[in-house]
């Protein structure tokens, strides 16, 4: 071979060629890798997020159940219809149909829409009346607002919706615990039960489950206790 000709033996080449192959596939399995990482977590952190929105607002509604004015007893004024006993158990769940039932103050949802109304004057009256049917207040009485709020977990559809309206979508399990002292006159949890009676309550721990239909992310779970600020019972 003349000396004075330069440049690359075919050898050369065919080994630069596959050293810049094996670089690129090096590169796109980096890229692939940190792109499914990526979606993940996004995916993670959105599951949490739904999960957290949902619950925060349940632990709102939890916490003022049975606020229903200054006086501990209410006459209801729509006794014979199907909400007629959420003055003595305001709230419920049913284990069976996976249903939480509260009667609770308002949280500022905004708008005048309440299920009931109760009319109190702080002394010897507390009247609960159908929003809407209520009469004229008194001099001496003010109104309170109290909603009744619906949660049901339908497995089939892995839909847990508030009121009939559909509120988070795959969802895998929801559950409710009681936190119940061993009499009314305790204040602490002695145990945790899926039932029971009212004037023992006196916290309520909700658990979410949420999963990607996708399969990018793992599961999520979240766990929260809301005390009960009001005596039950």
């Amino acid at each position: 071979m003349n000396a004075s000709v330069k440049g690359f033996g075919l050898v050369e080449v065919l080994l630069a060629l596959v050293l810049g192959l094996v670089m690129s596939l090096a590169l796109v399995q980096i890229f692939i890798s940190s792109k499914s990482s990526y979606v993940s977590q996004t995916s993670s952190a959105g599951l949490q997020e739904d999960a957290r929105f949902v619950l925060s607002k349940m632990v709102q509604e939890v916490r003022l159940v049975g606020m229903f004015g200054c006086l501990g007893k209410v006459d209801d004024a729509t006794a014979g219809n199907s909400f007629s006993k959420a003055f003595e158990e305001p709230i419920h769940w049913d284990a069976n149909s996976q249903t939480l039932t509260l009667a609770t103050a308002g949280t500022g949802e905004g708008g005048g829409w309440s299920t009931w109304v109760i009319h109190t004057d702080c002394l010897s009256s507390a009247t609960a009346y159908t929003n809407g049917r209520a009469p004229r207040l008194a001099v001496d009485e003010t109104a309170m607002p109290v909603h009744r709020q619906v949660y049901r977990f339908n497995k089939a559809r892995n839909e847990l919706s508030l009121n009939g309206q559909p509120l988070a979508s795959n969802v895998r399990t929801f559950s409710v615990l009681f936190g119940v002292a061993g009499s009314t006159r305790e204040r602490s949890i002695a145990r945790y039960a899926a039932a029971a009676a009212p004037s023992l309550i006196r916290s309520v721990r909700l658990t979410l489950t949420l999963f990607d239909p996708a399969d990018r992310a793992q599961e999520q779970t979240i766990d929260v206790v809301a005390a009960i600020r009001n005596r039950l019972g």
